[in-house]
């Protein structure tokens, strides 16, 4: 098993800088946030404090992987 990289770890305990998304927000929103990204559009922006809440929650992160895994690719 690797060991995360320090700053990972240190970027997960202080958590996000801007707005803070919790568990229960990010599973009402992350059906939007994926349809904004999956359009071309600035789910961030719209969205904001998601990204950051994804990158520091698996549960969430994987939920999101499912999402967009479960839309085909077009391109």
């Amino acid at each position: 098993m690797q060991r995360p990289e320090p700053r990972q770890t240190l970027a997960r305990l202080l958590g996000p800088a801007g707005p803070e998304v919790g568990c229960d927000e990010c599973f009402d929103l992350i059906d939007r946030y994926v349809e904004l990204q999956l359009a071309g559009q600035d789910a961030d922006s719209a969205i904001p404090g998601l990204r950051a809440h994804l990158a520091g929650c698996p549960a969430c992160a994987e939920e999101h992987q499912s999402l967009l895994a479960l839309v085909p690719t077009t391109h």
